[in-house]
């Protein structure tokens, strides 16, 4: 007896720090999920302010007159301002449109997985309102953005760099022991949509991704239509790193070394 009721009250405890932790996550997973940055006002960019439930979110651009426009949706800890001079390069014949999300580079409101994917569409639909053909790009997080504009509006062609299965089974790797099932909200699930999307798509992956698992990526890649999606690997380099090197940028605009 004296032995039963101190391994009781261990495992009392255990249970009790158990579900501490779960309601940890549960109220604070949005802080876990989105870093906002700062924008970084020395690029240069124009900014385009769109108006949504009440709440201002803006987008870095570069303006071009003529059919072709790019939109890209970064990761969850990236200012996506940096990437303008690059994109400029890549895709000269594009005007470009780097949206900030919410509580990022000064747009307002809070980040979630249905504000995101609506500032998405809002920005979409203004974008394809000025040019014919619109290339989406969606990086790491913004994968899951960017899949789901995809299959609710026309794109042109479709870019996921780094992507993801679902954000759940991200998360589930991560915290295995935790019932991340049941407790994640914002779940980004871009395997659920994938047969529905329509355009050409580019799956990007960094050989070395320590952060998004090289499995939920392949599995991401299964669910495609077969012949819509093609996929390509960027040899040496990491999830942060994938952007540096020429390779990437010729498979962005579609051209062969």
């Amino acid at each position: 007896m004296s032995f039963v009721r101190p391994f009781g009250n261990l495992l009392t405890g255990l249970a009790i720090m158990y579900v501490g932790v779960c309601a940890i996550l549960y109220f604070w997973q949005r802080s876990l999920i989105y870093f906002p940055q700062p924008r970084n006002s020395g690029i240069g960019a124009s900014l385009l302010a769109l108006s949504r439930d009440g709440e201002r979110i803006l987008v870095s651009t570069q303006v071009r007159q003529g059919p072709e426009a790019l939109i890209y949706f970064g990761g969850n800890a990236e200012d996506v301002t940096p990437n303008l001079p690059d994109f400029v390069r890549a895709f000269p014949n594009h005007a470009i449109y780097l949206m900030h999300y919410r509580s990022y580079g000064g747009s307002a409101g809070s980040p979630s997985e249905p504000a995101l994917i609506g500032d998405g569409l809002a920005l979409f639909d203004r974008v394809r309102a000025e040019h014919e053909r619109v290339v989406v790009i969606g990086r790491s997080l913004g994968s899951g953005v960017a899949m789901r504009v995809a299959v609710e509006r026309p794109v042109d062609r479709l870019i996921l760099v780094t992507p993801f299965d679902s954000l759940v089974g991200v998360a589930s790797a991560q915290f295995p022991y935790l019932p991340v099932g049941w407790l994640l909200a914002d779940r980004f699930e871009s395997g659920k949509y994938a047969a529905k999307v329509a355009a050409p798509t580019l799956i990007v992956a960094a050989e070395h991704d320590e952060v998004i698992p090289r499995e939920s990526t392949e599995l991401l890649r299964s669910r495609f239509t077969p012949g819509v999606a093609s996929y390509a690997v960027v040899r040496g380099e990491g999830h942060n790193t994938i952007s540096g090197t020429p390779e990437y940028w010729r498979l962005l605009r579609g051209k062969a070394d």
